[in-house]
């Protein structure tokens, strides 16, 4: 197979050119990967699963990461986003709704920050100035 980026054969078995990276046309889908990092004793520990880590360590990961203050960390692209979203939605209703605000809620944020850049936001404050000196002036003319 001839790559469309740098124009090297490879070979049709790889998803990706071996060369600059680029994916092979007809291969689609999620790609999931995990990495488990435990830094103990003085060491960083890398593994590509939880069942890769030693069984002394996975039981100290495992108490750790149930505990009350252990949390997940989720880092998804806009589609990688919307897939979950996807899948929040078969949730029952409280759960869904703080699952999906949680995930979706940022892009809303995004947009309304895009919109109040600082022209608008002096624009906003000069409007309000100037309406509460004319109903400070107007109460104290009467």
């Amino acid at each position: 197979m001839i790559c469309k980026r740098c124009r090297k054969n490879f070979g049709a078995d790889e998803a990706r050119c071996p060369h600059c990276g680029e994916p092979k046309p007809d291969s689609t889908g999620l790609f999931q990967t995990s990495t488990v990092l435990i830094s103990a004793g003085g060491a960083d520990l890398v593994y590509r699963s939880v069942e890769e880590v030693p069984a002394r360590l996975r039981t100290q990961l495992l108490k750790s990461t149930n505990g009350a203050n252990s949390a997940t960390i989720l880092i998804a692209d806009q589609r990688g986003r919307r897939e979950i979203a996807k899948a929040m939605r078969k949730l029952p209703g409280p759960a869904q709704r703080r699952l999906i605000h949680s995930i979706l809620g940022s892009e809303t944020s995004q947009t309304a920050m895009r919109w109040l850049t600082p022209v608008r936001k002096w624009t906003i404050l000069a409007v309000l100035a100037a309406a509460t000196l004319t109903l400070i002036a107007l109460v104290f003319h009467r």
